[in-house]
């Protein structure tokens, strides 16, 4: 599963590790990424989501229809 989320778009950060020692290693952020499914009334299905959890309180917030909307305004396939 890709670490982006299809919502707000939060994709892993990348870094560096520091050591005690102060030597440097490259390291990744990831965004805490939940597959998630909602029942999508208008169009009488279900639909499964990869959200990150900023995501799943934004569709608790607005809803899974103007979600929904959002993510096909990204351009993404739901």
């Amino acid at each position: 599963m890709s670490a982006h989320c299809q919502l707000t778009g939060a994709q892993p950060g990348f870094g560096n590790r520091i050591s005690h020692s102060h030597r440097r290693t490259s390291r990744r952020f990831d965004p805490n990424i939940q597959r998630k499914r909602y029942r999508l009334a208008s169009e009488g299905r279900y639909v499964r989501l990869t959200l990150s959890t900023k995501g799943i309180k934004t569709v608790d917030s607005i809803g899974i229809e103007a979600a929904v909307a959002r993510i096909r305004a990204r351009g993404v396939k739901v």
